[in-house]
């Protein structure tokens, strides 16, 4: 199957005496948040949502990329799930905001 967007949500998790990570700041509910966004909307076959690891960008987690555009977001809560799915994933505007890089 081959989709028109891929979603890569950071979910690494680092020792207790290591810097934050984003699967402690929420990557996982993010991931959740997502699909059930998704699959929602119906887009089930046209998006793809998946865990990743360490994008090294700690300092602005959790993170997300976006696929094929290779939109990374920074500081994603799950407040901002809606936004994203409705502006960049199915409007195809660049949440500014959130965006880093």
């Amino acid at each position: 199957m081959i989709y028109q967007k891929h979603l890569f949500i950071c979910t690494n998790q680092r020792a207790a005496d290591a810097r934050i990570c984003c699967g402690e700041a929420n990557g996982l509910a993010l991931v959740a948040a997502f699909k059930k966004a998704i699959k929602d909307k119906g887009l089930n076959a046209e998006i793809r949502t998946q865990r990743t690891g360490c994008f090294d960008l700690c300092e602005h987690g959790p993170i997300l990329v976006v696929y094929p555009e290779g939109v990374f977001y920074g500081n994603v809560q799950l407040e901002d799930v809606s936004e994203i799915t409705e502006q960049h994933l199915i409007g195809d505007q660049i949440v500014s905001r959130l965006q880093i890089g």
